[in-house]
């Protein structure tokens, strides 16, 4: 076990006290359709290619006024020897254990065969209520066709279309009369931290600061300002840099597939941490690459997928394969978590085998060099924190590196909500010489104060003589100014500028 104090909160019904249905199913017979029907997102990749779905993936719906959990496995054939299939397998396995009811899933257009035979057998050994959803009926005949798939022994035959939502009434309440009643836990949010802040805003609102400047008449905040009870952590990279083995690691779960073939992760897996009182939410997502490299329609749309959850995520794992270096798709993916004002902290993995664990006889690698050049290459991320790690050792008791990345974690995402007010800013202004900034004289303007508008990322509101856009040259050398006062480790500051005689707008 790791050395720091850590607690895994499986992505599972009873974490959240709802009951759990668990879809199961052979490939390609409409499993992720129906999650995502029943969720309302597109979490699951959907395509017309087998084994898309790989991982366990969760979700939740309502019915009936009660709310329950739902995870989407990937396609099960039992006994299959190859290495991704068998991995699917024991995936499945888990949902099955963790699950209150299953519905298993079989495609009306596909003639019966052994395996579906043995799926069943695997059900019904769980003891638990088993329903056979069968998928893409849209029609009178083929509802007549679907009986026939009662040979299968399952009494609860439902014929449904996930696509077009035909008949998913009738399972859903099915499922409700059979699934337990169960207290949803709720996090104690409190009415008493809601009053809290509200006087905190107000007293913002009143406060004059101390060289007499008044304060904003109303505080803007954003999402990120108040109190969130959760941070997510997007794990983004190439594929095959090893971000599903660190995602175990750091959750110490086997929750993602980890194999030595490129693109084995394919939707987004995410667990929860408890980490010294914060919950700490990790997402692996599929390894991007440049579109003329992805062929299949399930890579793309996993790229395309693995975007969204970094936009959604607070801080972003960039992980890097030490025995490739820094390369140009790395700097590519960085590129994208820094335009979307996410903070970043970059991880390179796989340390070990360029230096104790190097087996091509080459000397052990400088740490010292390689971060020169990272720092190089990643230049517009400058601000974001560098650490060695190898995922595979980290899990070791001696092992500390899991440690500084959870640290790492918990303090960038301090820095991305932090807030400076005006009376400093102002401050600041008076303290800077401009004149050193390396601007040419046309391009020059005049700051008579600042304020910082928002949070997550800090976005920094200038007023100024003239409304131009900044020129590159003057807004580093005052994003640098304002990092040396203030800090931001990890996190990109944003500029608005707003011309002090600039008409107000109706």
């Amino acid at each position: 076990m790791p050395s720091y104090r850590r607690s895994v909160i499986p992505a599972s019904a009873d974490a959240q006290g709802l009951p759990l249905v668990a879809i199961v199913g052979r490939p390609n017979v409409g499993k992720s359709t129906l999650f995502n029907r029943l969720t309302k997102t597109r979490r699951s990749i959907v395509g017309d290619e087998p084994g898309i779905t790989r991982d366990r993936i969760y979700g939740e719906y309502e019915w009936a006024g009660r709310r329950f959990r739902v995870v989407d496995t990937g396609g099960i054939v039992p006994d299959d020897p190859e290495l991704i299939p068998a991995e699917i397998y024991n995936q499945a396995k888990v949902a099955l254990k963790e699950a209150d009811a299953l519905v298993m899933v079989v495609d009306v257009r596909t003639e019966l065969a052994s395996p579906d035979y043995d799926l069943v057998r695997l059900l019904t050994r769980s003891r638990k209520p088993v329903f056979l959803a069968v998928n893409k009926v849209e029609g009178e005949a083929m509802e007549s066709v679907a009986e026939n798939f009662r040979q299968l022994g399952i009494k609860e035959v439902y014929p449904v279309s996930s696509e077009h939502g035909l008949g998913i009434g009738e399972l859903l309440d099915a499922l409700a009369d059979v699934l337990p009643e169960r207290e949803e836990t709720v996090p104690e949010t409190d009415e008493v931290e809601a009053d809290e802040e509200a006087g905190d805003e107000d007293a913002a609102a009143e406060q004059t600061d101390e060289d007499g400047t008044a304060g904003d008449a109303k505080v803007h905040r954003t999402h990120g300002e108040y109190e969130q009870h959760e941070t997510s952590i997007a794990i983004i990279g190439k594929p095959n840099v090893g971000k599903s083995t660190l995602l175990n690691a750091l959750t110490g779960t086997t929750r993602a597939i980890v194999s030595p073939i490129a693109g084995t992760t394919r939707d987004a897996v995410d667990e929860v941490v408890e980490f010294e009182g914060s919950t700490l939410r990790f997402v692996d997502t599929a390894g991007i690459r440049r579109k003329g490299k992805t062929h299949l329609m399930a890579e793309k749309m996993s790229v395309v997928m693995a975007r969204r959850h970094l936009e959604a995520a607070d801080v972003a794992l960039l992980v890097i394969d030490a025995t490739e270096g820094v390369t140009a798709s790395d700097a590519t993916i960085g590129g994208y978590a820094h335009e979307s004002g996410r903070s970043v902290i970059i991880i390179v993995n796989k340390w070990d085998a360029v230096t104790t664990g190097r087996t091509d006889g080459k000397p052990p690698a400088d740490r010292d060099i390689f971060e020169k050049q990272t720092r190089n290459v990643l230049k517009y991320l400058s601000y974001a924190p560098l650490i060695f790690i190898s995922a595979l050792e980290a899990t070791k008791p001696e092992s500390k590196s899991l440690a500084r990345v959870l640290h790492a974690v918990m303090a960038v995402a301090a820095e991305r909500r932090k807030r400076v007010t005006t009376g400093q800013m102002n401050k600041f202004v008076q303290k800077v010489d401009f004149q050193r900034a390396p601007v040419p004289m046309s391009k020059r303007i005049r700051i008579f104060y600042m304020t910082q508008a928002a949070v997550a990322p800090p976005t920094f509101v200038l007023f100024t003589d003239r409304d131009v856009k900044l020129h590159f040259a003057f807004e580093r050398f005052l994003e640098n100014q304002i990092r040396a006062a203030f800090g931001f480790e990890g996190t990109p500051i944003w500029f608005k500028v707003k011309a002090r005689n600039e008409k107000k707008e109706d």
